[in-house]
């Protein structure tokens, strides 16, 4: 069964850093892309980073641009979020996913979700 795992969350003054991490497991997701989202308070869930297993390509929701970095690791079947220059805005809790296919400009996600990892920057 394909099962993801996010850590690396937790309470980041303004202005610093966290690095999330998902942890995939259950099939190969060689052919898969990785996504991460956010949901905050009484907000829709959104769309933050993509990253396509196969070749490492990336697309960015343009509030995470400059800020954020996705990244994997073959070896550790891990999936990154590098997060800099947090924001109060950046609280929510954050949500692996990943879904079929090759996305180079558009991310909708895909049937597995991680339970999520709280971010909260004061």
């Amino acid at each position: 069964q394909v099962q993801l795992v996010e850590s690396g969350g937790g309470l980041v003054q303004a202005g610093g850093s966290l690095r999330l991490s998902c942890a995939a497991s259950g099939r190969s997701f060689s052919n898969y892309a990785m996504g991460w989202f956010r949901q905050a308070p009484g907000k829709e869930r959104e769309f933050v980073a993509v990253i396509n297993w196969s070749d490492g390509s990336s697309y960015y929701a343009d509030s995470a641009k400059g800020r954020f970095t996705i990244s994997r690791d073959y070896a550790k079947n891990t999936v990154y979020l590098q997060m800099n220059s947090l924001k109060p805005e950046d609280t929510a809790v954050y949500y692996c996913n990943a879904k079929f296919g090759y996305y180079s400009s558009t991310y909708n996600p895909g049937y597995y979700w991680g339970q999520g990892t709280q971010v909260t920057s004061c």
